[in-house]
């Protein structure tokens, strides 16, 4: 079970001296079903981490949606298009890697953005897109206009923009 809240209290156990953490739980229904199930237990795994809001499935769905409807536009491929709207809307990186090592086995999205020579080594320079199934609400965000901006220029109809503000307000339920 995951849940949000926040760290309250640390200290450290005078008899085990182990340290402590209190928790804030916000959600309360999820903490008494969390203290039911696992009260018991001996040893438990834990993870902390700072929250981020997602974008929600259906933000997703309607991006691959307008995607779907662009390729067919253009006759063009999904991923094709998808890779397109990552590199013009999408987060991405500068990378350096020795130039014999493939790629294409570690990232999904890249293009080449150029070599070097260091140290006698050959480099090459790869800008690497991140997917959009990685995006957090405010990259969703961004990547959704982007993608409704590319559909409305080929005359594709898309939702209104109340329907896609109430869309991206319903992000994180």
């Amino acid at each position: 079970m995951k849940v949000s809240g926040r760290i309250v209290g640390a200290n450290i156990d005078f008899k085990t001296n182990k340290p402590m953490l209190m928790l804030e739980v916000n959600e309360r229904t999820d903490f008494e079903q969390i203290v039911d199930d696992l009260k018991d237990k001996d040893k438990l795994s834990i993870e902390i981490k700072p929250y981020r809001q997602h974008r929600s499935l259906n933000a997703n769905a309607y991006a691959w949606t307008l995607i779907g409807k662009i390729a067919d536009a253009v006759r063009a491929g999904k991923d094709e298009i998808y890779l397109k709207c990552l590199k013009r809307h999408g987060q991405s990186e500068l990378i350096s890697v020795l130039s014999h090592v493939p790629i294409g086995n570690y990232v999904k999205y890249y293009e080449e953005a150029g070599e070097s020579k260091l140290n006698g080594k050959m480099f090459t320079h790869y800008r690497v897109y991140k997917g959009s199934s990685e995006f957090d609400t405010r990259e969703m965000s961004i990547f959704i206009d982007g993608v409704v901006s590319e559909a409305k220029n080929l005359g594709i109809q898309t939702e209104t923009p109340n329907q896609i503000a109430e869309m991206k307000a319903r992000w994180g339920e």
